[in-house]
């Protein structure tokens, strides 16, 4: 055992040897001091501070009171031990009041040995056990200085024997908008917050042994929603039941938004992929159906010719080449979609375009849809591309119907206002549908967002409006109610100009006089009427299917050409690249271009000179004779 120290205070030395001996007895190696005043007991704590004191209770002039107050001054857990040869009941008990640890009389010291060893253990757990207080208190504050200043959530929710929240951080308040002392207060709080979808998920993971990570959506006292996550592990009681759960709870709301945004912008890039895909079929479809039309119409115009101007079948034709040219504006409208076609602006009568649209409107719209129009006298023309104002007016409408799938009423009126600088031209379009909320209402301009089912809508319907009509200098809104009806507020700004009256004055047609007329095209049928046209029209013709075969023709330096007449876009090389081959041989070569596409790019690269001649498909013979003829005619060949 180690060395222990003692102090013995007591008037007499023989008395203080006495107990020397008998510690030794019991097993203790000891060393002492002996005092028998206050100086003397502070000389001796001054030169060591001893283990265990052990004091006589009667002293002349120095009391057992004073000496226990020095001690523990010194130190409290000090075990002080009287020994005395007889005290009162009331005596011990005030001393043992004020600190003293036991009584052994004199007459029984061997009890003092044992004494000494059992105050020396507990005197040593007492501190042992001040100092793990110490350290659980430091560890606290630690952990509530910790706590407080986290901008995480740290909690610890009670189950059993009664529901209550037993600590929440300030940090809640921020989250949540609630204070601590509010969940404190109402234990059902912290329940009723979190979204109603995600409580029973909350309340499992919180009575389970294992209640792990999961997120969870709260609402604010302002009525948003935070999303937040959760880490917790459970308190278990000795049977292993979970009587608590503690944790931290992270707000995670910028994140969440983050993620969802990335999402749609993934959604976003992968519909306008497919919708590019989708653009570049449009743009062939269109070439190859403005090639049917450049047949439908040529051939119709060829057979008119041949009638007399009072036959009953001209009517006929007449009506054939009006769907020809219907068809090639809806082939425009594929154009404008895959972006193969600029806007042309042109002067327009809102109330003709409507009227024009009349009977695609009730094809479109069905028998079950009332249609009702109200088109204002004397309407002011607005400036904008024909084919995207039909697009606007096609799209409300089919949005529209898609709102009343078992019928109901739409009416589409025009007006104007003259209160801003510049007259405003009106359209209004009005549905009785299942109306929008006013969450979906304010998202119906937003591209690629839509309520119809999948594979039923792209969501850029009224996304291309907008951008079609804010283009166009004007602006559009809608209103709609939830089960009473939708309104599409467009507006125009006034053009200055008139809409140009119609001027189909007959005048003599343009027409060759002999010249050769190289004609390259791929596809025979266009091919064929435009060979046909121009011999009719005083041309003398040569005819080449492909790029290679009118090459191979104008080997001969005597073969003779007077103007290329060529498509662009043909198998194995362009129109356009044919034609630059044969200016090398033929530098003043005049060339007219013809093109199911456009007058601006085409797919593939087949750019053309800025001030190249063009006519698109399916054009007009006269159309057809006039270019050609001023082609011809210009002093200076066109590049």
């Amino acid at each position: 055992m180690e060395d222990i120290h003692v102090l013995v205070i007591d008037d007499s030395p023989d008395d203080a040897l006495l107990i020397v001996r008998q510690l030794k007895k019991a097993g203790l190696a000891v060393s002492h001091m002996r005092a028998d005043t206050a100086a003397g007991v502070a000389a001796a704590l001054d030169e060591r501070v001893p283990d265990v004191v052990i004091s006589d209770y009667n002293m002349p002039g120095f009391r057992a009171e004073d000496a226990l107050e020095q001690i523990r001054a010194c130190d409290a857990d000090i075990p002080f031990i009287l020994v005395s040869g007889q005290m009162g009941e009331e005596m011990a008990a005030a001393l043992m009041r004020a600190g003293v640890r036991d009584f052994v009389l004199k007459d029984r010291l061997p009890r003092l040995g044992p004494a000494v060893q059992r105050e020396l253990r507990e005197a040593g757990d007492r501190r042992q056990r001040r100092r793990a207080e110490a350290a659980l208190r430091d560890s606290e504050e630690r952990f509530r200085l910790l706590a407080e200043h986290a901008q995480d959530i740290i909690f610890r929710y009670r189950g059993v024997p009664e529901p209550a929240m037993e600590y929440l951080s300030p940090a809640v308040e921020s989250v949540t908008g609630y204070r601590p002392e509010q969940f404190y207060d109402d234990p059902g709080l912290i329940f009723r917050i979190i979204e109603p979808e995600d409580r029973p998920v909350i309340e499992q993971s919180w009575r389970s042994p294992h209640p792990g990570t999961l997120t969870v959506r709260w609402h604010r006292s302002s009525g948003e929603v935070v999303w937040t996550e959760q880490r917790a592990v459970a308190i278990l009681d000795d049977e292993g039941r979970p009587v608590a759960v503690e944790g931290i709870l992270r707000d995670i709301t910028e994140r969440v938004t983050a993620e969802q945004e990335r999402a749609e912008l993934e959604r976003q890039l992968r519909q306008a992929e497919r919708l590019d895909s989708l653009g570049q079929l449009a743009g062939g479809i269109a070439h190859d159906f403005n090639n049917l039309l450049a047949v439908i119409a040529g051939y119709a115009d060829m057979l008119n010719e041949e009638l007399a101007p009072e036959h009953p079948g001209r009517a006929d034709l007449d009506g054939i080449k009006q769907a020809a040219v219907r068809g090639s504006g809806l082939t425009r409208q594929l154009l404008i979609f895959s972006r193969l076609e600029p806007s042309q602006p042109e002067v327009l009568d809102v109330n003709a375009v409507v009227t024009d649209m009349q009977r695609l409107l009730s094809r479109t719209l069905g028998e079950d849809i009332e249609v009702t129009t109200s088109l204002a006298p004397r309407l002011p023309a607005v400036t904008m591309d024909r084919s995207k104002l039909e697009q606007v007016l096609m799209n409300a409408l089919v949005n529209s119907r898609a709102a009343m799938p078992a019928g109901g009423k739409l009416s589409i009126v025009t007006g104007v206002a003259y209160g801003a600088e510049v007259p405003t031209v009106n359209l209004t379009i009005t549905d009785t549908g299942c109306g929008m909320t006013p969450e979906v209402a304010a998202r119906a301009f937003e591209p690629f967002y839509t309520t119809k089912g999948r594979g039923q809508g792209t969501g850029l319907g009224l996304s291309t409006a907008y951008g079609t009509v804010t283009e166009a200098g004007g602006t559009i809104s809608l209103e709609s109610r939830p089960g009473v009806g939708t309104t599409l507020r467009v507006g125009l700004p006034a053009s200055t100009a008139a809409v140009p009256e119609s001027t189909s004055v007959p005048g003599a047609r343009a027409s060759g006089s002999g010249e050769w007329i190289l004609v390259v095209e791929d596809e025979d049928a266009v091919r064929d009427i435009v060979c046909r046209t121009l011999v009719k029209a005083g041309y003398r013709v040569h005819a080449a299917g492909d790029p290679q075969q009118a090459l191979k023709m104008c080997v001969d330096e005597s073969f003779v050409v007077d103007a290329l007449l060529t498509d662009i876009i043909m198998p194995g090389m362009s129109g356009t690249r044919l034609a630059a081959e044969l200016r090398h041989t033929r530098p003043d070569l005049p060339v007219l271009f013809m093109s199911g596409y456009t007058n601006g790019p085409t797919p593939g690269g087949h750019e053309l000179p800025e001030d190249a001649p063009l006519i698109r498909k399916p054009f007009e013979t006269d159309t057809l004779l006039r270019e050609l003829h001023q082609l011809l005619s210009r002093d200076t060949p066109s590049n």
